[in-house]
């Protein structure tokens, strides 16, 4: 079976090019996290929500007007990747653009599912395209389900790089929450953390420092995690100065990206949106992660108190030894 659907864009053809082919646009309406090898041949692999990881390749690539490329799932639904195609076709009008998505190659069920998806997609492709707002932060990965180590610090990333988003060259020197780091010098020790584990994993982790804090960040989460999702969380990891289990480090990862989007929130005054599905998650992964071991060594000051009806959030954030009311 097909899904077919078009729909109009109030940008021009590059435009919406760009839209549906670069990471940094892709990561503003349908993917949480992308790797994108834009060449015939090219492989992608798009973490559209966490958890849930859509790969394929390139096949026909006619840059502003058409793009081919197979689709599948690294789980579920049982559509491997590679096992159907997406054609999209982009036409100028007078007000834009049209843009006509086919996808071939379903059996109902995988229809059926793909057109609910699709269909929330293509209306947050528009919304971006046509609000200054963009499409905005995707309720469908807000909360994973199952939760495990590894859709958690996915939904943790698109939390944290939604706040990054906000960040502007007028709050490099802000003082942060995070002991005595300025909102530059917790960037760095954010991107130090992801690259000391994504080579950990073996992950490509080369540094662009003249990228935004968004596009930075994300262009060294989207291996690590990679990676991670590859390995699994059995047995340990060689950090470099000491091997730990598996499972601890993807705790680390996730209060690196969870609890440092919080420090980065409460230093330009934005309220940060997280479900409790995940801050339960990550308080439990920090409660085994934290210990007073590691408190002695400096890395989390003392666990602060907070009231009997906190939230997961406020009693993860007090937990890592920070005051709410920074």
């Amino acid at each position: 079976m097909t899904f077919d659907k078009t729909i109009h864009l109030p940008v021009g053809a590059d435009e919406a090019f760009a839209l549906i082919t670069e990471p940094e646009r892709l990561r503003r309406w349908q993917t949480v996290a992308s790797r994108v090898d834009l060449r015939i041949g090219g492989e992608y692999r798009w973490t559209v929500t966490p958890g849930h990881h859509a790969a394929g390749t390139f096949q026909e690539i006619d840059p502003g007007k058409r793009i081919v490329f197979t689709w599948g799932w690294e789980a579920g639904m049982d559509l491997a990747p590679g096992a159907s195609t997406v054609t999209i076709t982009l036409e100028p009008d007078a007000e834009g653009t049209t843009l006509r998505l086919v996808h071939e190659g379903l059996n109902a069920e995988q229809a059926a599912a793909h057109a609910e998806g699709w269909n929330h997609y293509l209306d947050r492709l528009i919304a971006e395209a046509s609000s200054p707002d963009g499409a905005g932060p995707d309720e469908w990965s807000a909360a994973p389900d199952p939760i495990d180590h590894i859709s958690s610090a996915e939904a943790s990333l698109a939390v944290l790089l939604g706040v990054l988003r906000k960040l502007t060259p007028a709050d490099r020197e802000k003082a942060t929450p995070c002991e005595a780091f300025t909102t530059h010098e917790l960037l760095e020790h954010l991107v130090g953390s992801l690259k000391q584990i994504g080579s950990a994993l073996g992950a490509d982790v080369s540094d662009d420092a003249g990228r935004n804090p968004e596009a930075r960040v994300a262009a060294l989460a989207q291996p690590t995690l990679e990676a991670f999702a590859r390995r699994g969380l059995d047995g340990t990891i060689d950090m470099g100065f000491a091997e730990l289990p598996a499972t601890v480090v993807a705790g680390i990862v996730n209060l690196e990206l969870l609890v440092h989007a919080w420090d980065f929130a409460k230093t330009i005054g934005q309220e940060l949106v997280v479900s409790d599905v995940v801050t339960d998650h990550v308080e439990a992964l920090a409660v085994l992660t934290i210990s007073d071991q590691v408190r002695a060594s400096g890395s989390f000051a003392a666990a602060q108190p907070v009231a009997e009806t906190a939230g997961s959030l406020e009693r993860l954030i007090a937990f890592t030894g920070r005051t709410l009311t920074v």
